[in-house]
Formats: C-alpha cells, structure tokens, sequence
C-alpha cells in the first residue's frame, strides 16, 4: 500500500520538473486543484502548454497538403491532466507562414502570410500526452476546422 502512495506522491515531482522554469526554481502549482486523473486549467502562456501546442502543430504540418508550415498564433483554452505522464487538452488557432515544408525552418523563425490571397486560419484542438521520464511525445488528437 505505501508504495501506491508513492506513486501518487511522485506525480508531482514530474508535474515540477516539466514546468520549472528557464532559470532553473520551480514553480509551485496549487495542491488543492492537481488530482490525478482530473483535467484542470492551466494558464496558456504556461511553458508547458507552449510546447505541447507546438507538437500538436508539428503533428498537424506532417499530415497537411500544404507546400506552407503552419504555426500557432493563439492558445485560446488549455486543461492539463495527470495520467502516466501529463495530457494536454489544448484549443489553439493555426496560422499559415511564408516558410515552405521543404527548406524545414525552426517555426519560431517563419512569420505568418501577410498576403490576402495565401492567409490561413484553423482552429484546432490538440490533445498531447507527454511522459517526461521516457522522453516520449505522442499527439493523440490532432483535430483541425
């Protein structure tokens, strides 16, 4: 039994270590809202957060027909929740850029189309489960309108 309780009390501890910040403390996140198993809220300018809609956006440009790369121009809703990992639910506005699929630029570099003709706007909702202690990212849903 103490081993069970164990467990629980390591999610945490993973929950601290993805969403430390640059300078290396760590944010501390309220007790009273984190249960395992329970979507809550997260802030979407969360670190965090930021990444996992960036490999919903990586996840959307791999399966996508378009010559463009596509990127995130807004988090609109964000829920995080503790399941052998964290799994994000995420609600994020995609935007075509001027970068092509085939010189493969860093997103964060490509701007988006100013050109009336080639701009592009989808809203998608992503759900990514991250399981920090094996490195491993998987986009369960990646669902764009």
């Amino acid at each position: 039994m103490s081993f069970g309780w164990s467990i629980i009390l390591l999610c945490p501890l993973v929950l601290f270590d993805v969403a430390g910040t640059s300078s290396g403390s760590f944010r501390q996140l309220p007790s009273s809202t984190i249960k395992p198993g329970f979507p809550v809220p997260v802030k979407t300018s969360d670190p965090g957060v930021r990444k996992a809609a960036r490999y919903g956006v990586y996840t959307y440009n791999n399966v996508s027909n378009d010559i463009f790369l596509f990127k995130e121009s807004c988090i609109n809703k964000a829920m995080v929740q503790i399941v052998s990992g964290l799994k994000y639910n995420l609600d994020v506005d995609i935007g075509r850029t001027v970068c092509t699929k085939r010189k493969h630029p860093r997103l964060d570099r490509c701007h988006f189309q100013k050109r009336k003709k080639l701009r592009q706007t989808f809203r998608c909702y992503f759900e990514v489960w991250l399981t920090p202690w094996l490195q491993r990212v998987e986009v369960l849903v990646s669902h764009c309108q």
